[in-house]
């Protein structure tokens, strides 16, 4: 069933498959919808299911997702995850009718495959980094050796946002780079980075509010690369052309490029970027939304959420009037478990979750989280929880944030306290 107004169509029912932070975000949001009236989860998390049903499915089994999507009559599927787009989870979800909002198998290579992405980029245009494609160990010393430090090491498939390694070493680079199947080496990309998301049904395309996140594990923008530790939206620093900028020239030439090929793009194309001092370049594409950057965007998103989902997933994009943005600012804070990005300690009670959503405008999106057999939330994962706050400005939400941060409990676990402090500062 699915709601009708005017122009705007919504699903009744959603069912979203993942069990992270970004999954929680994206819950959270399409429960504040009025038009969705049930909201299912598979797996989901301890955090999930305060605001959804959950079941238990293999997100990486097409078969297993349409089957519980069939069982629940569900309207529209948002499959979170980079790993079950790549296998090919949507691609069975439409061969039964589905609508699901999340591209193809042969799209999603986009992210699944970096030599994909700059193939689809040359073809298109698309501004990026000079870079090899590199399978031998002689291609390797060769490319390391025409760029030159700092060495830019991505292996070629997916790698959970931990498979690229920026360094001045260049045996560490080559360590790297030996240790992957094939590798793209690239050219390093000067000036800040920013995350911008777009929803397109493979021709029109909507691009959200940028933000900006921080990988490295530790202050200062020290330690090894992670799934991110934070981010904040708006960016005060940004220019304010950035948006229209990107869509002309990264966004849309990428969605008509794939749609050239016959292989087009439904979903979130999320474009990492960097601000050089040559203009912006694409540092890297997602084929969904990112973890954390979802959190800060959709905590400013005033548009309800499923009908731009499904409308994307039905091919009925231009039908959807601007999206419209609160003026507040909104800044996510990571708390990683014990050792996080290594191998992380699991099982540790979390405590103070109800005082940390005592916070105003501050709540908790759950990332690695779980019961035990005393139905106590513990940890499960690497990043454990996603702090959340929005306010007047920066300066407010940080403060928000961090004081919700102050209140929960994880033994061993650890959070950076610069999340968006530059930012706040020259606001």
């Amino acid at each position: 069933m699915i709601h009708k107004t005017g122009n705007r169509v919504a699903p009744v029912k959603v069912l979203v498959i993942g069990g992270g932070a970004r999954e929680h975000a994206l819950c959270r949001s399409l429960s504040l919808d009025p038009d969705v009236t049930a909201l299912h989860c598979a797996p989901g998390n301890a955090g999930i299911a305060e605001v959804a049903e959950v079941h238990p499915v293999d997100a990486l089994d097409g078969s297993a997702v349409a089957e519980l999507a069939a069982s629940l009559r569900a309207d529209l599927v948002v499959v979170g995850p980079e790993a079950p787009l790549v296998a090919g989870v949507a691609d069975v979800l439409r061969e039964r009718g589905v609508p699901v909002f999340g591209p193809s198998a042969e799209a999603a290579l986009l992210e699944g495959s970096k030599a994909f992405a700059k193939d689809v980029m040359a073809s298109a245009n698309v501004p990026t980094a000079r870079s090899y494609v590199c399978v031998t160990p002689e291609e390797v010393d060769a490319a390391l050796d025409a760029f030159g430090a700092p060495y830019v090491v991505k292996d070629d498939g997916l790698a959970a946002g931990k498979g690229v390694v920026v360094t001045p070493d260049i045996a560490a680079a080559r360590e790297h780079a030996l240790a992957c199947e094939r590798v793209v080496i690239e050219e390093f990309l000067d000036g800040p980075e920013v995350s911008l998301f777009a929803i397109t049904d493979g021709e029109t395309v909507l691009p959200l509010q940028p933000a900006q996140d921080f990988k490295r594990a530790l202050d200062a923008d020290e330690g090894p690369n992670t799934g991110g530790m934070g981010a904040y939206s708006p960016l005060p620093w940004a220019d304010p052309k950035l948006v229209d900028e990107v869509l002309e020239t990264v966004l849309q030439p990428t969605v008509d490029e794939l749609r050239r090929r016959g292989t087009p793009f439904s979903g979130l194309l999320y474009a990492g970027l960097a601000i050089t001092s040559r203009g912006v370049r694409v540092i890297e594409f997602n084929a969904r939304f990112g973890d954390p950057e979802t959190q800060v965007v959709l905590a400013r998103l005033r548009t309800p959420l499923a009908s731009v989902l499904f409308n994307a997933a039905t091919g009925n994009l231009a039908a959807e009037p601007p999206l419209r943005w609160s003026d507040d600012a909104a800044v996510t804070v990571v708390i990683a478990s014990h050792n996080y990005p290594g191998t992380p300690r699991t099982g540790d009670v979390i405590e103070g979750l109800a005082g940390a959503a005592e916070v105003e405008q501050a709540y908790v999106l759950h990332a690695g989280t779980a019961h035990d057999a005393q139905g106590r939330v513990v940890s499960a994962g690497g990043r454990v929880l996603s702090v959340t706050a929005t306010g007047a400005g920066l300066e407010q939400a940080r403060t928000r944030a961090y004081e919700a941060v102050s209140r929960i409990r994880l033994d061993g676990s650890h959070h950076r306290t610069d999340i968006a402090a530059k930012a706040a500062a020259s606001a």
